[in-house]
């Protein structure tokens, strides 16, 4: 009898238990009515959640009887939240609509924590150019819409080259902002340099562009320590279709892309891109000088051309994971722009080959990459080889072939009395790179936890050409992370502590710490945080061989005549604290403003002459080497390298504000601030080893003002926008190359900088800067038909934006776009 009455206890508990719990399923699409695949559903009150599957589908079971307040958010829409009513034993159906995020504080973002968040949560100064932004932008080169973002100093050398930097410390030469596409390294090997043009991603594949401002090493690791740019394509689950566009400009700029996009079943999904641009830069030759007399750079070839494809293929295993293959290919010829002078870059390739896994708790990722030229040369120094041959006497035929290779050095008065040095112009590059990623996060309560690891191998090979690199260089580095986030949701506070424990085969360890505080106040968030940042040296700045030893990576030291010795470079570090606001001041004002302070120590400098011939001061020996002995024929009278700075303090402030007048019209304005304090009792800021420290030996080559405003129209099928952008002349050193005002920098009373004159080993146009306005229009002719028109310097303004460039002439962009689609995915929930 006792086991009859506990077996119909237990079951009618059981009947008690179904009663009390039910169901939700539903429905995530977008306003065309595709169904979103990967949406998030979460209850707040449950901590309990689901994505959405492969139909824009979901369940969620077992939810126990009551009301709850419901949020999907999916990454380039705004976030939507509805109450619902669940009842014992019954399923409630939620079918929503999530539109394209029109408020900058209902955008979700993904780079910051590695992980989907609503932007004003994210403990950092968040910048997105979303799919909006690069589809209304009729033109094949959509770098130009960094020139748009806040705390963004934006560059531009040429028709095809632009480039950005973060909170000062720029060159020609940066590698202090780390770029990343689809969770791997968008840098080149040996240098660090961001791949930009070479990239194989192309325009139709981008789904956003998120810039996070200042130091982001825990999650990212090295060389995140400016900045961070992170690239996410499009998943072809919600991206199906094709799209064929052209492109035509002046400068002879002509482009072409292909991308199709399509999701075979709930199991496979696959799509495929191509792009191929080509142009005129514009006509401007950076001047050579051989003692006194400037000559043109030789063959100096202005067409550049970039060809790029590749394919992804997306498996779901399970409704909650994913794994996606991909492989990229680019080609490039064009000019670039380095601290020595002017590249000729010919047929630089770029391979990548990925392969990642992606579930709700897991990510595993590793990717190989590969980089080869056989024909770049640096057009300086191979400029001044012809002339010392031409001037001794040689043949044009004869002159131009030695080049490449080799510097004639005369010493009497017939053509045999003399030697040709090893002055190096070429450069070849067959290095390869292997990364591995693991990580695994969760969420307990108000608890949200990440652990991770990472693996990189740099294996540099330039075959002799600008390193030191016989029998190869091989760099390995790992970095484990984890990261604790904690949300009071009843208070609106959130904590956030981070760590990361770095190994270089070189520098040994290294630790990253951040600390995080945001507090939700009425319809924004306020953030106080701290972080930490580290530059390690490239490869190039550590075993770097060009032009026959005038450039010398510093990976051992120098030692001079005068018995001075100059250490060897180590890891830069930056300690960065943040305040911060972003949200909503009224109905139609939103808000986004930061102020940080930044602590730099062994800044690592552009390349500077460590050498001091008019004095007698030569290095004398690289390490415990000889100069002689490494490099043939060099007496070190010379020797451009990389230091390291002691110490400066930086500090400023960004401040973007968005006015929506109405649905389809909103201005924005952007204000940027960047002031520094530099000890000049530190004998390590000592930039030229003369003794003192002088202001102008910091290259910080950053303005301290700069201002952005810009009108944005969007209706019907009409778009539009007007920027205007000014930024204060400021000096720019780099190398070789200067831009400055006229100045005596040591208070001799004697100008060593003129304007407009030559300056060393270049010709001084002045300072950089000036205001520019862009415009760009487009009309949707029909829904798979566009053509838009986009200008550069609308009025022509007469500026010089970078170093070793060309005045930034009018610029124009006219792009015709069909898109269709030979199936229409719709789905309905039964």
């Amino acid at each position: 009898m006792k086991k009859l009455f506990f077996l119909l206890t237990l079951i009618s508990s059981f009947m008690v238990t179904a009663q009390e719990t039910g169901s939700i399923k539903g429905l995530i699409s977008e306003e065309s009515g595709m169904p979103l695949s990967g949406a998030t559903v979460h209850i707040k009150a449950l901590d309990k959640g689901t994505i959405t599957d492969y139909d824009g589908k979901f369940m969620l079971e077992n939810i126990v009887e009551g009301t709850y307040d419901i949020s999907v958010s999916y990454v380039g829409y705004g976030t939507s939240t509805t109450s619902v009513s669940v009842t014992g034993g019954n399923t409630t159906t939620l079918n929503l609509t999530l539109n394209e995020s029109n408020s900058v504080l209902d955008e979700v973002v993904l780079t910051a924590n590695k992980q989907p968040q609503k932007i004003t949560d994210v403990p950092a100064t968040v910048n997105i150019i979303t799919a909006r932004d690069i589809e209304e932008f009729p033109s094949f080169n959509i770098g130009e819409l960094a020139s748009r973002q806040k705390g963004v100093d934006f560059v531009r050398t040429g028709v095809l080259g632009t480039g950005i930097n973060i909170r000062g410390f720029n060159s020609a030469f940066n590698s202090k902002n780390l770029q990343v596409t689809d969770d791997r390294l968008s840098t080149l090997i040996a240098t660090g340099l961001p791949m930009g043009s070479f990239s194989t991603v192309t325009k139709d594949d981008i789904a956003r562009v998120e810039i996070l401002l200042g130091p982001n090493g825990t999650l990212y690791g090295p060389n995140a320590h400016n900045g961070l740019v992170s690239t996410i394509t499009k998943n072809p689950r919600q991206s199906e279709g094709t799209t064929v566009a052209l492109g035509f400009g002046n400068q002879s700029v002509f482009t072409t892309r292909l991308r199709h996009a399509e999701a075979i079943n709930e199991k496979f999904a696959y799509k495929f891109h191509f792009e191929h641009s080509q142009g005129k830069e514009f006509n401007y030759a950076d001047s050579v000088y051989v003692g006194t007399k400037a000559y043109k750079e030789l063959d100096l070839d202005r067409d550049f051309e970039s060809s790029k494809y590749g394919a992804s293929l997306y498996y779901k295993p399970t409704k909650a994971s994913e794994i996606i293959g991909y492989y990229g290919h680019s080609n490039n010829s064009n000019i670039g722009v380095t601290s020595a002078g002017r590249n000729q870059i010919k047929d630089w390739s770029i391979d990548v080959a990925q392969l990642k896994f992606v579930s709700k708790n897991f990510f595993a990722n590793t990717y190989y990459t590969w980089s080869n030229t056989e024909d770049t040369y640096a057009m300086n120094q191979r400029t001044q080889n012809y002339v010392s041959f031409i001037d001794n006497g040689f043949s044009e035929a004869e002159a131009r072939e030695r080049s490449y290779t080799e510097q004639w050095f005369q010493f009497g008065p017939n053509q045999g009395d003399g030697i040709p040095l090893q002055r190096g112009a070429l450069f070849k590059d067959a290095s390869e790179r292997f990364n591995a990623e693991a990580q695994y996060n969760n969420s307990w309560d108000k608890l949200h936890v990440t652990l991770g690891a990472q693996y990189q191998l740099d294996m540099a090979d330039s075959k002799g050409t600008y390193l030191f690199d016989e029998g190869g260089i091989d760099l390995g580095q790992t970095g484990i992370y984890t990261q604790l986030e904690y949300k009071l949701d009843d208070s609106g506070w959130g904590f956030l502590l981070g760590g990361r424990y770095d190994n270089h085969d070189l520098y040994g360890s290294n630790f990253i710490p951040k600390v995080a505080v945001t507090k939700k106040l009425n319809n924004g968030t306020f953030r106080v945080t701290y972080g930490k940042g580290i530059a390690v040296p490239s490869i190039l700045n550590l075993k770097g061989n060009l032009f026959g030893g005038l450039v010398i990576g510093n990976g051992e030291g120098f030692t001079l005549t005068d018995g001075t010795e100059i250490p060897r470079l180590d890891v830069e570090t930056i300690n960065s604290y943040e305040i911060g606001y972003k949200g909503q001041l009224s109905e139609k004002l939103f808000i986004d403003v930061n102020a940080y302070y930044n602590q730099s120590d062994n800044f690592i400098s552009p390349l500077v002459n460590v050498a001091d011939a008019a004095n007698g001061n030569n290095v004398t020996h690289v390490g415990n080497t000889p100069i002689g002995d490494l490099v043939d024929g060099s007496d070190g009278s010379f020797v451009l390298t990389y230091l390291n700075f002691g110490h400066v303090d930086t500090y400023g402030a960004d401040i973007g504000l968005n006015y929506y007048f109405n649905n389809n019209f909103r201005t924005t304005v952007n204000y940027s601030y960047f002031g520094r304090n530099l000890d000049t009792d530190d004998l390590a800021n000592d930039g030229n080893l003369d003794g003192q420290v002088l202001e102008s030996e910091l290259p910080i080559n950053t303005p301290n003002h700069k201002f952005s405003v810009g009108f944005h129209y969007n209706k019907g099928k009409f778009y539009g926008a007007v920027y205007g952008r000014f930024v204060e002349k400021y000096d720019f050193f780099s190398g070789i190359n200067v831009a400055a005002e006229t100045q005596d920098q040591d208070g001799d009373g004697v100008n060593e900088i003129v304007e407009n004159a030559q300056v060393g080993r270049t010709w001084n146009y002045g300072q950089l800067g000036g205001f520019t306005i862009d415009a760009n229009a487009g009309y949707n002719v029909t829904d798979q038909l566009s053509m838009g028109l986009s200008i550069t310097n609308l009025l022509n303004a007469k500026n010089r934006e970078f170093v070793a460039s060309p005045i930034i002439e009018t610029l124009v962009s006219f792009e015709l776009k069909y898109q269709f689609s030979l199936k229409q995915k719709k789905s309905t929930v039964n």
